[in-house]
């Protein structure tokens, strides 16, 4: 395996490169973007928006001046922000239909671009606030998202996750069997004991883990000074 390739290289255990992983997501969300805010189901905006709301909940008194949405979607969540705190926004995408709902919008303060979670295109200590709701069981590489939100954090700044997952034999079952029969780009689940394992593996302190509503949580690390 030649080392200029190896996310092309890199074959899962299901069977999948880990690009097709991410094609099949941005086909999977280009395709929902029209009708994503509208359509409040399992399968459409329903799992994001209570993840967004939760998160809306946990910074409402907090004092911030930049943040960054990764796997923003629609933008749903920073107008949701936008309207109780102003600050800086950004929004990072994978899906280019999605980053144009977004832009539709046209939510003051707020930019959005095209990118990956694992090559966030910005520099070290750039934003105070990282947020990601249910986008994070999509990503190909989960710890190199993670480091990279560890990394574009200023010094005491918050990275906050809120996905759905399970983690024992539901959570073999989801990601031995069901993932690798799905075709919208889901790549692993873990519950939010894994979340907090990960974040600590990835230098974040622990602030709050917790069950929101069914099999979502909400796990809150810091980045400490």
């Amino acid at each position: 395996m030649q080392k200029s390739e190896p996310v092309l290289a890199v074959v899962s255990e299901r069977g999948m490169t880990m690009k097709d992983y991410e094609a099949l997501s941005k086909k999977h969300f280009d395709q929902q973007a029209a009708e994503y805010d509208e359509r409040d189901t399992v399968y459409y905006s329903r799992e994001g928006k209570i993840s967004c709301r939760d998160i809306a909940a946990l910074i409402r008194n907090e004092s911030y001046d930049s943040l960054l949405d990764v796997g923003c979607g629609t933008g749903f969540l920073i107008d949701m922000l936008v309207k109780q705190h102003p600050a800086e926004y950004v929004g990072l995408d994978l899906s280019t239909e999605m980053i144009r709902m977004a832009e539709k919008k046209q939510i003051p303060g707020a930019g959005f671009i095209n990118g990956t979670a694992d090559n966030i295109p910005f520099p070290d200590d750039s934003f105070d606030i990282v947020t990601c709701s249910q986008s994070f069981h999509h990503y190909p590489y989960p710890e190199k998202a993670m480091q990279e939100a560890f990394r574009v954090l200023k010094p005491g700044g918050l990275y906050i996750l809120s996905d759905t997952g399970v983690g024992g034999l539901g959570g073999w079952i989801d990601n031995h069997i069901l993932f690798r029969l799905a075709r919208s780009g889901d790549c692993h689940t873990t519950n939010r004991k894994g979340i907090a394992r990960m974040m600590e593996k990835a230098g974040f302190t622990v602030i709050q883990s917790r069950q929101v509503q069914g099999f979502i949580y909400t796990v809150t690390g810091r980045k400490q000074i």
